[in-house]
């Protein structure tokens, strides 16, 4: 059939037009989506992406008929496999019954077809030639992109791993994945914890790497959506990437840097402790963190002691040991169900985080509310409702692991038994416990020393704190965070005070 000229313009003339088109959609988010809608309209028919062993792997974005995309995506996988099977480049297949299927392979590896159902249209397999040439292009950025994301995640979970193993004293195999990961933990370090908003948390951290010239070992919370935790060597060093020294204003300040930075976020940071001590450091920023967020720079340093294992003598230890034995005995009837050392570890976390340890743990919040009711059988307290019971157990935890404990132990006479009174009543725990309350004492009336006996007697429930200090909740809530001005100390928020100051006042006989 002759064309004319006029024709030949106008055909040139919209196949310049979908060119163009695709051009345009091919700058738009979701890209390959976009432009299989494109093709749908323009060809009349459903158009797809399929892999060479028939399994679609993208389709038209917007609304298409369920039943007719299922019926064009199993058309569609079925002419894949046979044009893979022929080895062809592009082909029209089926027709007869079904409908026409028109395919052309994408420039890409694994192969991958470009598929539209149905247009019965000479002009289709050049419109499928042009949108191929883009296709391949943003399909194979998308799959760049999957990529990347994958490899992100994956690694965000082994510097979670790596963490999690310090905060249970894993430390050889914390060292041996970091070492592969990058940054190589430090001997000694700091711990900076930034409350930062959740959505730009992936942002901050790269922002905070960067400056720190990847001598920060930085990892989202997996606890905290708004938190991140950052691991930095407290002295110069070599770099642990390039061999070049840590960027000065690393060493000068990095939480300075950081509120420089990100106006929105508030960093608590600890004390320098060994790499074994990071859940000491943990809570060390934790407590910071509390001071920062009213501190008009927006940041704040660990200054206070809260080493209870000075308490780890003779009658500590055994008392530690006694109120722990059922557990530490403990024979589970399965093989799957949590043994003595798992036990320990969840008792552990659900005191430093409540809740918020089922994120922690990885388990399910019933499985977490299941252990702690079987924990509150083992050792015959109400772990899960008293704050007596809570106090008990979390310095037991301490004083077990303390690592004098042993010492301790084979130092007690045989057969001794004690009681939390009389590990209370030694002249070491009473001056610890005057060290705990000498802050909220020499502030005066005003930071409310009565408050926080209150909130105590209370089990640490905010509401029944107000209502027996005849105040409002958002009264009783005020007092407490001047408390954690004066203290130094998070009481709101977990890990909390809250345990050493009932043991304090229980030791002085305030409470």
């Amino acid at each position: 059939m002759h064309t004319s000229p006029s024709g030949v313009r106008a055909d040139r003339a919209d196949r310049a037009d979908d060119v163009l088109a695709l051009a345009r959609l091919a700058t738009r988010r979701g890209a390959v989506r976009e432009m299989l809608g494109w093709l749908a309209r323009r060809t009349g028919g459903p158009a797809v992406l399929v892999g060479d062993a028939g399994r679609v792997l993208a389709g038209p974005g917007g609304g298409h008929d369920p039943a007719v995309a299922r019926l064009a995506a199993d058309a569609a996988a079925d002419a894949a496999v046979e044009l893979h099977r022929r080895g062809a480049a592009s082909a029209v297949l089926g027709g007869g019954e079904g409908p026409p299927v028109h395919l052309i392979a994408l420039d890409t590896d694994p192969r991958t077809y470009l598929a539209v159902v149905g247009p019965d249209d000479p002009h289709c397999g050049m419109l499928l030639a042009d949108a191929a040439r883009t296709l391949a292009l943003c399909w194979r950025l998308e799959q760049s992109e999957r990529a990347r994301r994958r490899i992100e995640s994956a690694e965000e979970h082994s510097r979670e791993a790596v963490l999690h193993l310090l905060m249970v004293g894993s430390v050889p195999a914390a060292q041996r994945i970091a070492g592969a990961l990058r940054p190589a933990l430090p001997a000694v370090v700091q711990m900076y914890v930034i409350e930062c908003p959740h959505a730009r948390r992936r942002e901050i951290a790269r922002r905070i790497d960067h400056e720190a010239g990847g001598g920060a070992w930085i990892v989202p919370c997996p606890v905290r959506p708004n938190h991140l935790l950052a691991l930095v060597p407290p002295e110069p060093g070599p770099g642990p990437v390039s061999g070049a020294p840590l960027g000065p204003r690393l060493r000068d300040s990095l939480d300075l840097l950081i509120v420089r930075l990100v106006p929105e976020c508030r960093v608590g940071v600890s004390a320098a402790v060994a790499l074994r001590d990071t859940p000491t450091a943990y809570e060390q920023a934790i407590h910071a963190l509390a001071v920062a967020r009213n501190a008009p720079e927006r940041r704040a340093g660990f200054g206070g002691d809260v080493d209870v294992t000075v308490l780890a003598g003779p009658e500590g230890s055994v008392w530690a040991s006694e109120l722990l034995a059922p557990c530490l005995r403990y024979a589970p009837a399965r093989r799957a169900d949590p043994g003595p050392q798992e036990l320990l570890g969840t008792l552990g976390s659900w005191l430093s985080f409540g809740g918020a340890a089922s994120r922690h743990l990885k388990i399910h919040r019933n499985t977490l509310a299941a252990r702690m009711r079987h924990l509150d059988e083992l050792l015959g307290l109400e772990v899960s409702r008293s704050l007596a019971a809570q106090s008990a157990v979390w310095l037991a935890l301490r004083l077990h692991t303390a690592p004098q404990a042993a010492t301790a132990r084979a130092q007690a006479p045989p057969g001794h038994t004690a009681t939390l009174d009389a590990v209370l009543g030694t002249p070491a725990a009473g001056a610890w416990a005057r060290a705990q309350l000498r802050p909220l004492e020499q502030a005066g009336p005003t930071t409310g020393l009565e408050t926080v006996r209150t909130w105590l007697r209370a089990d640490a429930r905010l509401p029944a704190a107000a209502a027996a200090l005849g105040i409002s909740l958002p009264g009783a809530r005020k007092r407490l965070t001047r408390a954690e001005d004066v203290l130094g100390r998070s009481l709101l928020t977990a890990p909390s005070a809250k345990y050493e100051l009932w043991l304090a006042m229980r030791a002085l006989g305030s409470l």
